[in-house]
């Protein structure tokens, strides 16, 4: 399903960060002026095209009613398998010592945390995201801004049971840690080294219990402020740059 970006400024702004634009669609009346100039520019720069369509036809597709005149249609996200994570994970840890992460985000629903988690993921070298196809934020054009293009250079898998995909990952020789304020030990006195798989929680509710069941190990963060959690996407940094601590 394509994904629609409306408006001048957010098409500017896709562009600029290599969001996958398959076309632009400009209303046929559209008053000229140097935003839209800057939009021809980086389409064509980008080699994509320009399509002159009736304002009707993006009324029509317009889903905010907020498109002045221009909507572009970003590709959809190519997601692969969990076996082309597994693959990566193990020619990574071949080449590293035996060290690799794998990321499983438990229904988290915010894109823009996802970006975020998407862009540490890539920094400390993880080999994947994995998310669940339901319930659950998705790559969006959104996504590519909030991780900095990072998502271009990242894996992430959709699965229909994150349990059943973490069985799986065990079974290859990773340890399952779920990030969890309900750990006894926290994420410093964990043993993260090797082959790991993160579990982080949804933003309300974390990591749910039946994912923590399925866990080898629990980790949570010390909190020593007033503050009584950290964002979701900060939390899973902090978390990452430990195994990466762990691993050097």
């Amino acid at each position: 399903m394509a994904d629609y970006i409306e408006g001048k400024r957010p098409i500017i702004e896709a562009l600029r960060t290599d969001v996958p634009i398959e076309k632009v669609l400009m209303a046929d009346n559209v008053r000229r002026d140097g935003m839209i100039d800057d939009i021809v520019r980086k389409a064509k720069r980008a080699g994509t095209p320009v399509i002159k369509v009736s304002r009707a036809e993006l009324d029509e597709k317009s889903e905010r009613g907020s498109h002045q005149g221009v909507i572009a249609v970003a590709s959809p996200y190519a997601y692969v398998g969990v076996g082309d994570l597994i693959r990566a994970a193990s020619e990574y840890a071949e080449a590293h010592d035996g060290r690799a992460l794998l990321v499983v985000l438990d229904h988290i629903t915010d894109a823009g945390n996802l970006g975020a988690i998407v862009r540490s993921a890539n920094a400390v070298g993880a080999s994947g995201v994995v998310i669940p196809n339901k319930r659950s934020a998705r790559i969006e054009a959104s996504t590519y801004k909030s991780s900095a293009g990072a998502i271009s250079h990242v894996p992430v898998a959709q699965v229909s049971n994150v349990v059943q995909t973490l069985e799986r990952l065990k079974k290859e020789g990773f340890w399952v840690c779920s990030a969890t304020e309900y750990a006894h030990d926290t994420v410093w006195k964990t043993n993260l080294k090797g082959k790991i798989v993160l579990v982080m929680g949804n933003e309300s509710e974390g990591v749910s219990k039946l994912v923590q069941q399925h866990s080898d190990l629990l980790a949570k963060l010390p909190m020593e402020g007033q503050v009584a959690s950290l964002n979701v996407a900060q939390a899973a940094t902090a978390c990452m740059y430990e195994w990466l601590r762990q691993n050097s």
